[in-house]
């Protein structure tokens, strides 16, 4: 192994009080050294031990890389012809998710693994370093494993949702699809993957449907997600709550007991505001989350028909404008609260012992990052040690 000292550092975002000011734990002229694929020492860049290798960050920002808790990247095809419907005002009367989940299963291993990497290389070049991403454009036993086996190759976070909608195979016979997803797909799929996810909302799978999906997959190991409270008020949150999800993911429609419930509990509140720019929909409000003490997490969920983003800093620069929250807040949420939500402590920070994943930015700041919309910052970017 060899060991490298990041330099000159004009502010290091830690995530970290101990280290530094505030709950960035925020350095001044600050120094990294990175040992193998850890951090082994953060300080003062005057007192930097020496290195094999050294690399000047010219008084530039460095931020720990971003962990995006929430995507879909498993697809093929795209919907542009909705998005552009949509923006114009015009109806559309396409099949939505049902038309990607007919690319999917008409597209071989090979497009499927090579959308997948694009996709990660996409958001490991604007600094996502962790990416957790889904099934559920498949809705059959073997489609379904098959995103999940492609999914795992290429990344350690991987989500069973084949309880993103209802099967068109089963449009008339709903139960008949909550058995095959509790039965032959999730003994077919749990191999694969490590959390499990249902689409609660109208049109999807109600609170009951959604409990039994959820209890089914805790049964096999699998830990609960539940994309929550999207398209209106219904029983997302309080059922992810109650089965110790962790998270909660959308969370634009709240109640007073759904924030209560969130701040009460281990649940993150992951917010996806790629999805509301997409759509027009109503932004989340963060802040009475964050007042409430609840953990938040922001992601992208990028996804072929109403977030095709996989941009961080994009969606720092949304939940800043529109959703409420600080600069300092959304960058924390960007990192260490999506490390929450997928339930580690090894990413997010930049810390003696956790994973080098960093990004340098083109920027003194991390303000820059929702200060300058659009701009792209993210200059250099280390993975697991590596610079990428």
């Amino acid at each position: 192994m060899t060991t490298t000292a990041l330099t000159h550092i004009a502010q290091l975002v830690t995530n970290d009080p101990a280290l530094g000011e505030g709950p960035l734990g925020l350095v001044r002229d600050a120094a990294v050294v990175i040992d193998g694929d850890r951090i082994a020492w953060v300080g003062p860049s005057g007192k930097a031990p020496a290195t094999d290798n050294a690399v000047d960050a010219g008084g530039r920002a460095v931020i720990p890389g971003f962990v995006d808790s929430h995507s879909h990247l498993v697809f093929a095809g795209d919907r542009t012809e909705e998005f552009n419907a949509r923006m114009s005002g015009r109806p559309y009367s396409a099949g939505g998710i049902r038309t990607t989940v007919a690319a999917t299963r008409a597209a071989g291993d090979d497009v499927l693994r090579a959308n997948v990497a694009r996709y990660l290389a996409e958001g490991l070049r604007q600094g996502t370093t962790t990416q957790e991403t889904k099934s559920g454009y498949g809705l059959t036993v073997e489609d379904e494993a098959r995103a999940l086996r492609i999914a795992a190759e290429q990344t350690d976070e991987v989500t069973f949702l084949g309880a993103h909608i209802v099967a068109p195979d089963y449009a008339d016979d709903p139960a008949g699809y909550v058995d095959l997803v509790t039965g032959p797909m999730l003994d077919a799929c749990a191999p694969y993957a490590r959390w499990i996810d249902v689409f609660c909302e109208r049109g999807a799978f109600d609170g009951d449907q959604a409990r039994a999906i959820l209890t089914a997959g805790a049964a096999k190991g699998l830990v609960p997600r539940v994309h929550a409270n999207q398209l209106g008020h219904g029983p997302g949150v309080q059922l992810a709550v109650e089965l110790g999800a962790a998270s909660a993911d959308h969370c634009t429609h709240l109640s007073y007991a759904d924030i209560d419930a969130l701040a009460q509990s281990e649940t993150v509140a992951t917010l996806l505001p790629g999805a509301e720019f997409s759509t027009r929909a109503k932004w989340p409000d963060a802040r009475p989350l964050l007042d409430a003490g609840a953990t938040v997490a922001l992601s992208t969920d990028c996804n072929p028909g109403s977030s095709f983003t996989s941009s961080m800093p994009f969606c720092i620069a949304l939940a800043v404008r529109d959703m409420g929250m600080t600069p300092d807040e959304a960058v924390w949420s960007a990192t260490a609260g999506g490390a929450r939500a997928l339930r580690r402590t090894d990413v997010g920070r930049i810390t003696p012992g956790a994973r080098a994943d960093l990004a340098l930015l083109d920027a003194p700041s991390h303000v820059h990052l929702a200060y300058r919309p659009g701009v792209p910052l993210v200059s250099a970017v280390w993975h697991k040690g590596v610079l990428v």
